[in-house]
């Protein structure tokens, strides 16, 4: 097993991708490719960098590649929020999804302050 499996940071990111990886589905199938892959990219990107960090040879090195995994919190709340400006994403799922991004955020900065 990896370090990053433990981490509850890494597992609720996990799960939140696959809500999003849902949503890119929906948006392909309405020919939104650009849009589905830049959501992709962006959320996949969080639980990346945990995992990544989490094999750093030092605090210092993880922490860095936490806040690479908190940025991708952002960039993947922007593009939720775009996908809701355009309307291909309900206000509702959005609301939720973006709360979800937020309580990431929040454990990723408390983990970083532990380490």
């Amino acid at each position: 097993m990896f370090r990053f499996e433990d981490l509850q940071i890494w597992r609720r990111a996990v799960a939140l991708s696959d809500k999003l990886f849902d949503l890119a589905d929906q948006l392909e199938e309405s020919k939104k490719f650009r849009m589905a892959e830049q959501l992709r990219g962006a959320v996949l990107s969080i639980s990346n960098n945990i995992a990544e960090g989490s094999g750093s040879s030092s605090k210092r090195e993880f922490k860095q590649f936490l806040n690479f995994s908190r940025r991708s919190v952002f960039e993947t709340a922007n593009m939720l929020v775009i996908c809701n400006r355009l309307k291909y994403v309900a206000n509702e799922q959005e609301a939720a999804c973006l709360g979800e991004l937020e309580e990431i955020s929040k454990m990723i900065i408390g983990f970083s302050r532990s380490l």
